[in-house]
């Protein structure tokens, strides 16, 4: 379990400006909006410490996936703060309000914390995170318009409850909910689960806008929802998953051109702060795919850099709003490792498939395919290279070698996702992190080298979830496009920080 009290400031995190004036929809084919790195601005206290975090919030958001499958009154939402990656919004009021939002594309929700506000459980936080917290808190706009309890961005809200059922929880009399006259009933709160923390809120409609988007976009009656009462201090997220209501489907309400698809390319950073200072892009609708060929091209390791490879989405029957694939197997070095049958596939109660997720940060594998191929880095790595056991109590990451110069016999690693072909060769940063270890005054400086991926447990801790997680670490260095039209999920090697420079000049 993550713990609540981790600094929330060591992460990732996108940074655009939304919400505003109410004006029709853009008719762009496409936009395009930076997205930045904290770790570009914030500093953490060691490596480890950073790692650490980072591995336990990945562990506790991916099993949180499997805890409350049985419930029909609440919409699992498996991120915890400090979570990754967050843009930052602006309300329409006067003056405009500013509030920083986790990105998540395993919830379909935009939501943040709203005056009057009461955490629970969040004495001890840092002075960075008050002050983080006391800027998101936001006064509603008075364009802003409760949404009845018959609508059916209420009932998605609360797990698809009847409308009648919900009119009910509203006080709205029965033969006012018999002759379906209830639009005066606002909708009832709803409640949203954490791995480490939960909150209550309201929906509302308001008017928004990108503005830093090119071109800008405005869009009417844009669903939110406003909590007032939170455990854990969560901070406020932007849900682009496959409901209702997250922020691709309701742009794609109103402009379908925008809203089927979106795609971001993450900057690769290996925690370093000086490597994440240029923009990420984050591109809704389709960019010309010629055009990409001939900016974004990154090279990379036997994979040409102008090919997508795509995988078709998995429906989920417990968790619709997940982005659900298939995997086939994973190849180290020569050797290739075939997934377990529940990874291939989706049953009748949810179990099963990899999630691609913006809000893990490390890969979580079932514990027979994640000792597979721990089993086959031993007998590649391990063979040559000191096995680095303090590290690795101190980073939660396994196995991790120290080394003296470079490590030349660290394998290739290859994900295989089902499909004819769906095969992605991984860069070796983004799943063998080498550092320095030590300096502390007590030992030497020594160079030590982890697996950047993690056991998820095995198959029955698993059950009624999914079987595996990609996450945003193993995604950088990758434009990764979500295309909700067509159901799948596309890779491409990518220099992101070039992409974005020149998709950014047109």
């Amino acid at each position: 379990m993550a713990n609540p009290n981790s600094p929330a400031f060591f992460f990732p995190c996108f940074t655009l400006l939304c919400f505003l004036l109410h004006v029709s929809v853009s008719h762009s084919q496409q936009l395009l909006l930076p997205l930045t790195h904290s770790l570009s601005t914030t500093k953490y206290t060691s490596t480890h410490h950073l790692l650490k975090s980072a591995s336990a919030r990945s562990a506790a958001r991916h099993h949180h996936h499997h805890r409350h499958h049985k419930s029909h009154r609440q919409v699992s939402l498996p991120l915890s703060p400090g979570s990754d990656y967050t843009l930052s919004f602006t309300l329409n009021s006067s003056p405009p309000q500013h509030v920083s939002l986790y990105l998540d594309t395993g919830s379909d929700l935009v939501w943040f914390p709203c005056r009057p506000f009461e955490c629970i459980l969040c004495e001890g936080k840092t002075e960075t995170q008050s002050s983080a917290t006391a800027a998101i808190l936001a006064n509603l706009s008075s364009s802003a318009a409760a949404v009845p309890c018959k609508s059916a961005a209420c009932s998605a809200a609360h797990s698809n409850l009847p409308s009648s059922d919900l009119c009910a929880i509203a006080n709205c009399p029965l033969d006012l909910i018999e002759t379906s006259d209830c639009q005066s009933y606002n909708c009832p709160s709803f409640y949203y689960a954490y791995g480490d923390g939960s909150l209550v809120a309201r929906l509302y409609t308001d008017a928004v806008t990108l503005p830093l988007a090119s071109p800008s976009l405005k869009l009417r009656n844009f669903t939110f929802g406003c909590a007032h009462t939170a455990l854990a201090e969560p901070v406020g997220v932007a849900g682009f998953g496959r409901g209702v209501l997250s922020l691709p489907a309701q742009l794609a309400a109103d402009s379908p051109q925008l809203g089927n698809r979106f795609s971001y390319c993450l900057v690769s950073h290996s925690f370093d702060s000086d490597r994440v200072r240029r923009p990420s892009p984050l591109i809704l609708g389709r960019f010309d795919e010629e055009k990409e060929k001939r900016v974004g091209g990154g090279g990379g390791e036997g994979n040409d850099p102008t090919r997508y490879v795509y995988t078709s989405l998995l429906e989920n029957p417990k968790h619709p709003y997940f982005y659900t694939v298939g995997l086939e197997g994973i190849s180290v070095g020569k050797r290739n490792i075939p997934a377990p049958a529940f990874l291939k596939k989706v049953d009748g109660g949810g179990t099963g498939g990899l999630v691609v997720d913006s809000g893990t940060t490390f890969t979580m594998l079932p514990a027979g395919l994640y000792n597979s191929v721990v089993a086959e880095f031993e007998n590649r790595v391990g063979r040559v290279y000191e096995r680095a056991r303090e590290v690795e109590a101190k980073t939660g990451l396994s196995p991790c070698y120290y080394y003296n110069d470079a490590v030349a016999s660290v394998p290739s690693l290859v994900l295989h996702f089902s499909g004819n072909g769906s095969s992605v060769v991984m860069p070796r940063k983004n799943y063998f992190y080498e550092f320095v270890d030590g300096g502390d005054g007590k030992k030497g400086k020594r160079k030590v080298g982890c697996l950047m991926l993690m056991n998820g447990g095995d198959e029955e801790e698993l059950s009624g979830g999914p079987g595996a997680t990609l996450g945003n670490y193993q995604q950088q260095g990758f434009e990764v496009v979500y295309d909700l039209e067509k159901r799948k999920v596309g890779f491409a090697r990518r220099k992101c920080a070039s992409l974005w420079e020149s998709l950014n000049q047109g």
